[in-house]
């Protein structure tokens, strides 16, 4: 009878990790069953089919406002909980938007170093060739500004596990949900209208599962006791960059609902 029990704190060990079940729900809403594994909104950003124009936009910035710190039970963290470098998530999600076919982003996050570039390339062409040789052509400016940030870090949402004991032989597993938020805005560059704004969250998931054994030998009064365990945490940074790529989707699919650009349903027919 004993072995059926342990047999079956095995089968519960294998079998209920973190209660976590696939989900069809769209990477940037929340799903009311709480975590869920969805697919990353990257294949649906480079599937994009190409719209009829490109849009010109410009990134000036996306921080971090969510002023939280790395936790540690230790020592004080001054690091981060989040990426500094959502700025560079964001041009790149742009970038793959349509493999490439949807927006042309203009740099403005380093601006002061491409216009001394450009100075420094007039400078010395008129120095070597003559004033007013080999003109640069203009820098091109955007209709649409992109802004927005991570607006959020919430952790310890969900926490959960469950475990077994039996015959000094137990087993456990524990989960733990963080939620990272995003927002993204539109805003049209000649009347400073914000045209469209969207919000994505992604959940971030860490998994612990741990084996102890216990015995006691009456022989010479020794005990034995063994433990095994393993932790998954899924990175920060990946659920940022998922947060931002369902962002840009999201800010896709909404223009196309307010009609501020339109797919080319010629090239759609055609794939068809």
């Amino acid at each position: 009878m004993k072995w059926l029990i342990v047999i079956a704190l095995l089968v519960i060990n294998g079998c209920a990790s973190i209660g976590l079940q696939q989900t069809n729900c769209a990477p940037f809403v929340v799903c009311p069953e709480g975590p869920q594994i969805v697919p990353t909104a990257a294949t649906q950003l480079l599937n994009l089919p190409p719209p009829n124009n490109k849009a010109v936009v410009a990134v000036y910035e996306f921080p971090d406002l969510t002023g939280q710190r790395k936790s540690n039970d230790n020592i004080a963290s001054f690091s981060t909980a989040v990426t500094q470098g959502g700025v560079d998530i964001l041009i790149e999600a742009l970038r793959d938007a349509g493999r490439g076919n949807w927006f042309a982003v203009v740099e403005r996050s380093g601006l002061d170093s491409l216009s001394r570039e450009r100075q420094l390339i007039i400078n010395t062409r008129n120095t070597y060739a003559g004033e007013g040789d080999n003109v640069l052509k203009p820098l091109l400016y955007a209709g649409l500004i992109l802004e927005g940030g991570i607006v959020s870090y919430d952790t310890n949402l969900r926490t959960g596990g469950n475990g077994a004991r039996y015959l000094g032989v137990g087993f456990k597993n524990q989960y733990r949900e963080d939620r990272v938020t995003v927002v993204l805005r539109a805003i049209l560059v000649q009347t400073g209208e914000v045209l469209l704004t969207v919000t994505s969250t992604k959940a971030i998931l860490s998994t612990g599962k741990g084996t102890d054994l216990f015995r006691f030998y009456e022989s010479g009064t020794q005990l034995g006791e063994f433990e095994s365990g393993s932790t998954i945490n899924e990175p920060v940074g990946l659920a940022v960059r998922a947060a931002i790529e369902a962002a840009v989707y999201g800010l896709v699919i909404q223009g196309l609902e307010k009609e501020v650009w339109d797919f080319n349903y010629d090239t759609l027919k055609q794939e068809k």
